[in-house]
C-alpha cells in the first residue's frame, strides 16, 4: 500500500526544499491548535463579564474544547487514513477559523461554547492529520526524526505560549481577539496546503466503523472527565463511577478492533515492534509534564503571589530550553547512540526535576522554574524519540490512526496526571492545615486565601501546607517517571527503526 500522490523527494528518498517549506506551513496551525488548550486562562474574566455565563456554562466554556479535540483523535484519525489527511487537514483548518470568528463575535454563552465545540473538532483533524503528512513527506528516518522533534517542540511550546497571549491580547484588545489569530494561519494553510501538501491515505482503507466512533467517544470521554474532576473536587464517587463506565466502554472498543473486518484502529498497529510500549511512554511522559503545571502555575500564583500575567511570564522560562532537548536527542541517536538509551535517559532528566521540586519551599521562585525547565527538557526528550519511533514502526497508511492514538495517550496521561498528583498533593495539604482552620480553608489554597484576611496567621499556614502538598506530589512524580526508565531501558532495548530501504518491505509485512 502505498500514498495515491507522491511527495517531491529527491531520488536519494531524503525531502527537499518543498517538503520543508510544507513543514513550516504545518507547524503554524499545529501552534494555534495546541495554543487553544490555554488561550483562555486570562480571558475568561472579560468573557465573564461581557456573556454573564453560570458557573457551569463558564466551565463548559473553558472545558468543551479539550474535551471534544480527546473525544475524536480516534475517529479523525482513522477517517483520514480513508478519506485522505491532505484533504481532512483543509476541511478541519476550514472549520477551525469560521469556528474561531464565530467565537470572537459570539454573544452569549450558549453560541461561544458551540464554536468551542466546533474547535475542538477542527482540533482534532488538524493534529493528527499534520503528522500523517510529516510522516508521508519525510521517508528518511534521519530527516523525519528531525521534524517530528520540530513538531513536539512546536506543540509543547504552544500550550505555554497561550495563556500568555490571552493575557497580552486581553490587556490590549478584547477578549475575541484571542480568536481572531486563528483565522491568518488558518487562511494561509487553506491557501499553500493545496500545493504544497502531498496526499496521503491508504489504497485499500475498508468501510468506516461507524459504530467504533460512539464507543470510541463513550470511552474516553468519561474518563477524561473524571479525571479531570478530580484534583479540585476529590474522589467522588460521580467522578469514579464515570471512570469506570469509560473503562468499560474502553473495552467494548478494543473488542469491537479486534472481530471488526474493517476496524477504527487496526491491531496491527501493536505487531510493530517498539509501537505499544511508544504508547505507554508516552502517556507517563504527558503524566510527568501536566502533573507539574497543576502545582507550578498555582505555586506562582497563589504561593509565591503573583499576578496572573507576571505567572505566565515567569512560566515561559522554563520553555527555553526545550527548543535545543529534541534536536540534541535526534543529533545523538543519529550518531548511533541507542535510542532506548535517550528514551531512557529523558525519564531520568524529567525525574530529576520532580526530584528538585521536591526541596522547594514557599520562597523558591528560582529552583521551581528550574525544576519545571529541567523537567520540561525530559519530557520533550522522550515526547520527540517516542513518537518518531511509533511513527516510524507505523505504516505509512496507518500513520493516521498511529498518530490519534499517541495522541490520545497524551490526553489520558495529561489528565491522569493532574488526578494522581493532584490527589496527592491535596492529601498533604488538607493534613497539613491546623484542625481550627475553617472548612473551606482547609478544602484548597484559594479557599484559604479568600478568607486569610479573618484568620490571622492563616494565610502562611496554608502556603505552607501547599508547598508540603507539592513536595509530596514531586516525590511521587519522580517515582514513576524513575520507573518510566526502567521500563523505557527494559521494552526498547532492541526496539531498531528500519532503514529507509527496509521500511517498505516492514509495511509489507504489517499488512
Amino acid at each position: 500500500m502505498t500514498n495515491p500522490t507522491s511527495t517531491t523527494t529527491t531520488p536519494s528518498g531524503r525531502a527537499g526544499r518543498r517538503e520543508w517549506t510544507a513543514l513550516a506551513v504545518l507547524m503554524l496551525p499545529l501552534l494555534l491548535v495546541s495554543m487553544d488548550v490555554s488561550v483562555l486562562y486570562f480571558a475568561i474574566p472579560a468573557i465573564s463579564a461581557d456573556l454573564e455565563p453560570t458557573g457551569t456554562q463558564q466551565l463548559w466554556i473553558f472545558d468543551i474544547y479539550a474535551f471534544v479535540l480527546a473525544g475524536l483523535l480516534m475517529t479523525m484519525g482513522s477517517l483520514g487514513d480513508r478519506i485522505g489527511h491532505r484533504r481532512l487537514l483543509l476541511v478541519g483548518a476550514a472549520a477551525f477559523g469560521t469556528a474561531s470568528l464565530v467565537a470572537a463575535y459570539a454573544n452569549s454563552a450558549e453560541m461561544l461554547i458551540a464554536a468551542r465545540a466546533v474547535l475542538g473538532i477542527g482540533g482534532a483533524t488538524l493534529m493528527p492529520s499534520t503528522m500523517a503528512l510529516l510522516r508521508t513527506m519525510f521517508t528518511d528516518p534521519g530527516q523525519r526524526a528531525k521534524a517530528i522533534g520540530m513538531w513536539s517542540g512546536v506543540m509543547t511550546a504552544g500550550i505555554a505560549l497561550g495563556s500568555v497571549m490571552s493575557g497580552v491580547l486581553v490587556e490590549y484588545f478584547w477578549w475575541g481577539s484571542v480568536f481572531l489569530v486563528n483565522l491568518p494561519a488558518m487562511a494561509l494553510l487553506l491557501l499553500l496546503g493545496p500545493a504544497l501538501l502531498p496526499e496521503s491515505r491508504s489504497a485499500s482503507p475498508g468501510r468506516f466503523d461507524r459504530l467504533s466512533v460512539p464507543l470510541s467517544m463513550a470511552a474516553v470521554l468519561p474518563v477524561i472527565y473524571g479525571l479531570k474532576e478530580i484534583p479540585s473536587e476529590g474522589w467522588n464517587v460521580r467522578y469514579v463511577v464515570s471512570i469506570t463506565v469509560g473503562l468499560l466502554f474502553a473495552a467494548l472498543f478494543v473488542h469491537r478492533q479486534r472481530t471488526a473486518a474493517s476496524p477504527m484502529i487496526d491491531p496491527a498497529l501493536f505487531r510493530g515492534r517498539g509501537f505499544a510500549p511508544s504508547v505507554a511512554l508516552n502517556l507517563v511522559s504527558a503524566f510527568g509534564i501536566m502533573g507539574s503545571a497543576y502545582f507550578t502555575t498555582q505555586y506562582l500564583q497563589s504561593v509565591l503571589d503573583k499576578s496572573a500575567l507576571e505567572a505566565a511570564l515567569w512560566a515561559l522560562l522554563p520553555s527555553v530550553p526545550i527548543g535545543a532537548a529534541a534536536p540534541v536527542a535526534t543529533a545523538l541517536v543519529q550518531k548511533g547512540v541507542n535510542r532506548a538509551s535517550v528514551i531512557t535517559a529523558g525519564f531520568v532528566i524529567a525525574a530529576c526535576g520532580f526530584g528538585l521540586l521536591a526541596f522547594a519551599g514557599t520562597d523558591s521562585m528560582w529552583l521551581v522554574l528550574a525544576s519545571c525547565g529541567v523537567l520540561a527538557v525530559g519530557g520533550v526528550i522522550v515526547m520527540s524519540q517516542i513518537m518518531d519511533l511509533a511513527m516510524g514502526t507505523a505504516p505509512v497508511e496507518r500513520a493516521g490512526a498511529a498518530s490519534s492514538l499517541m495522541e490520545t495517550g497524551a490526553e489520558f496521561g495529561g489528565a491522569l496526571g493532574m488526578a494522581v498528583l493532584g490527589s496527592i498533593g491535596t492529601a498533604v495539604y488538607r493534613h497539613e492545615m491546623p484542625d481550627a482552620a475553617p472548612d473551606a480553608a482547609r478544602e484548597t489554597l484559594g479557599g484559604a486565601l479568600a478568607v486569610a484576611d479573618r484568620f490571622p496567621g492563616l494565610a502562611t499556614a496554608a502556603r505552607e501546607a501547599f508547598t508540603s502538598g507539592m513536595q509530596g506530589a514531586a516525590i511521587a512524580g519522580a517515582v514513576v517517571l524513575a520507573g518510566a526508565a526502567v521500563l523505557a531501558a527494559v521494552t526498547l532495548r532492541r526496539v531498531e527503526l528500519p532503514t529507509a530501504q527496509e521500511a517498505p518491505e516492514q509495511e509489507k509485512a504489517l499488512v
